[in-house]
């Protein structure tokens, strides 16, 4: 029987236990909160969306890096094996707007306690409130030191987080146990977070539906439709968080971002839209004569993206204003400064780099029995309950592994 050490109690180290231990290891998870899963409780809003009810084929087009690396791990434990895990687990699930998974409770904590449970029936044991100060490996396996003693064990599965939400115990301690055994570590960077803005003050507050986000960086141009507000700091929802994730590894305030807020619109229809107001509200002042075009906070930021004095009585405006403030409808442009800090990422983009590991079994090659998954790994996905998913089968990847006598799984048949 293999000793394994499972390092965090986060969704993908109670995955990692429970398949090492069902595998036949010896497992003691190490933690050092007082109890698991607390970042599982702050996700989704406290309802925590554990998955995505999609195939292998859709996770893998919702990872933002290294979709590649993430293959193997997705057709062995794709959603709905998750899914039905976590049902014959006594955790009812529902599936909602985007196929986005949830307890049915809608309770984070329902997941824990179901993954737990599994962990300890299959005869994982758990030692909260500790500390890991290092690893060690030796000829016969591997020394870990905690504040108070050290374990040994054969295979050790470093599960700890990224930097997001340090407050759940996310703190970078992966990335120091990776460089002590030289692995590459790359700069971790905020994910899925919002976006820094100039002169967005005046719009603070402002929630904005059916619009599209546009950034180009270099000849790289993205675009996102859907929902977005304007915050104290500048831009979040869910078209900015997407943004955010796939433009982290630009220099933010070099990139230009703008907004379309009609995108549904042509231009030749917008125009003829713009014509029916201007001639309904010819009379009023243009501050005025929007109204029924454009959310009130707006109208005096696109007219001065436009331009055109907002006390320009309607039937003063000509063609070539007009033109002017299509434009400014169509490409409303906004000013980034950076993103968010990384604290406040829902997930952290960099880290141990792929290239250090097996994407079987989550081991490194140049350290047999040390595995990495879940966050502290160069990966991550979008909104959805993708980046759970990627913790649950990577962490079942790297359980199995661990405990299996010959450092590989058995090739189980694919659900």
């Amino acid at each position: 029987m293999k000793k394994v050490i499972v390092i965090g109690a986060g969704a993908s180290g109670l995955m990692a236990a429970y398949a090492a231990a069902a595998e036949g290891g010896e497992v003691i998870v190490l933690e050092k909160n007082e109890k698991a899963g607390k970042k599982i409780y702050i996700t989704g809003k406290g309802r925590c969306n554990v998955t995505n009810d999609t195939s292998a084929e859709g996770v893998l087009e919702n990872v933002v890096h290294n979709a590649k690396f993430l293959t193997g791990a997705a057709y062995a434990f794709p959603p709905r094996r998750l899914m039905r895990f976590l049902e014959e687990g006594g955790l009812p699930l529902k599936t909602e707007r985007g196929e986005r998974v949830f307890p049915a409770s809608d309770k984070a904590s329902d997941v824990t306690k179901c993954l737990e449970r599994y962990c300890r029936e299959a005869g994982a044991a758990f030692r909260f409130g500790t500390n890991v100060r290092g690893i060690e490996k030796g000829e016969k396996g591997f020394r870990v030191r905690t504040d108070g003693e050290s374990l040994y064990a054969d295979a050790v599965v470093v599960c700890t987080g990224g930097l997001s939400y340090p407050s759940t115990g996310s703190t970078g301690d992966g990335y120091a146990f990776a460089r002590a055994f030289g692995l590459r570590v790359l700069p971790p960077k905020p994910a899925l977070c919002g976006i820094e803005c100039c002169g967005t003050d005046s719009l603070q507050g402002l929630s904005l539906k059916n619009v599209t986000l546009h950034a180009r960086a270099g000849k790289k141009e993205r675009a996102h439709f859907g929902e977005m507000l304007f915050t104290h700091f500048g831009i979040s929802g869910p078209i900015v968080l997407t943004l955010s994730s796939e433009i982290n590894g630009e220099d933010v305030s070099r990139v230009r971002l703008w907004l379309d807020l009609k995108p549904v619109l042509d231009e030749g229809t917008l125009d003829r839209r713009l014509l029916r107001d201007i001639e309904k509200y010819k009379n009023k002042q243009m501050r005025n004569a929007l109204s029924e075009l454009l959310p009130k906070a707006l109208i005096l930021p696109i007219l001065r993206q436009a331009d055109i004095p907002a006390e320009l009585p309607a039937n003063s405006l000509t063609k070539g204003k007009r033109a002017a403030l299509l434009r400014a409808i169509k490409a409303f442009v906004l000013s980034p400064r950076k993103l968010r800090p990384i604290e406040e990422g829902i997930v952290t983009a960099g880290g141990v780099d792929v290239k250090e590991i097996d994407p079987r079994s989550m081991m490194c090659k140049k350290v047999p029995g040390l595995y990495f998954c879940g966050e502290t790994l160069d990966v991550d996905g979008y909104t959805g309950g993708f980046n759970l998913q990627i913790a649950f089968m990577t962490g079942f990847a790297a359980g199995k592994a661990a405990a299996a006598e010959d450092g590989e799984t058995e090739k189980k048949e694919e659900l």
